[in-house]
């Protein structure tokens, strides 16, 4: 079944579209939830959250791309479940050190100001990733949006890890150039 049907079905208050997603999509959302959560209890219930929470969304949402619109709910739910999970226990894992990388460029406020500047933000990363080669795009996104250990981006694309973590670093670093070039303070 297309991307297409499938909303169709959530637009049409179809419990069959919560069965076509998972069947579609479960391995894609449990692979998101799996590189952020250690549990597997953990990945299956954010997973599952998915579903129920893309059903709350369809309509009025009407996602141009299913795929990321689910993936982006799994991803927010993992985090979500992660920084729940280790709220009251600092923890050295792989999601942290993700996000401590990005800190220092991209760091949540919540603060009204900051939220009002959020999709400016998200649109000169997207300006600045589409600058990128794909080879840079693909290692940026493997590391920072699917948390993918350095070791396993090198593995996919066939390179070594000091060029990978060398790659990222200088990214980052560009990064933060770009956003500090457009007025934001880093």
């Amino acid at each position: 079944m297309n991307d297409e049907e499938i909303i169709r079905l959530y637009f049409d208050r179809n419990e069959q579209a919560i069965t076509e997603s998972s069947a579609k999509y479960g391995a894609y959302c449990s692979a998101i939830a799996g590189n952020i959560l250690s549990d597997v209890e953990d990945v299956k219930e954010c997973v599952n959250d998915t579903w129920l929470r893309a059903w709350n969304s369809i309509p009025p949402a009407r996602p141009s791309i299913l795929q990321a619109f689910l993936g982006r709910i799994t991803r927010n739910l993992s985090f979500d479940r992660y920084r729940s999970s280790h709220r009251k226990k600092r923890s050295d894992g792989k999601v942290n050190l993700v996000l401590d990388e990005l800190q220092d460029i991209v760091s949540g406020h919540d603060d009204p100001e900051s939220t009002a500047l959020e999709k400016e933000l998200i649109r000169e990363i997207n300006s600045f990733l589409a600058s990128l080669s794909d080879e840079k795009r693909y290692m940026f996104i493997l590391r920072y949006w699917h948390t993918y250990e350095i070791s396993e981006i090198a593995k996919r694309l066939r390179i070594s890890e000091g060029k990978v973590s060398t790659s990222l670093s200088r990214i980052r670093r560009s990064l933060k150039e770009h956003l500090t070039g457009r007025g934001y303070s880093i």
